[in-house]
């Protein structure tokens, strides 16, 4: 796939992007981990707010 930039464009982002700050290797995205997380917040704001109703009443 040809750039669409022109070659002085392309150079300014090749060097923009090999700066050390941009070079972080980054852990593996974990789907499992991140459903897990979604799934205890859900868990536990549905007991705090029976909590909450319990003692409200």
């Amino acid at each position: 796939m040809s750039s669409r930039l022109s070659p002085d464009d392309q150079q300014r982002v090749d060097q923009y992007l090999s700066a050390p700050q941009h070079r972080v290797q980054r852990p593996p995205f974990r789907v499992w981990r991140l459903l897990l997380v979604i799934l205890a917040v859900v868990i536990g704001l549905g007991l705090l707010s029976r909590l909450l109703s319990r003692l409200a009443l």
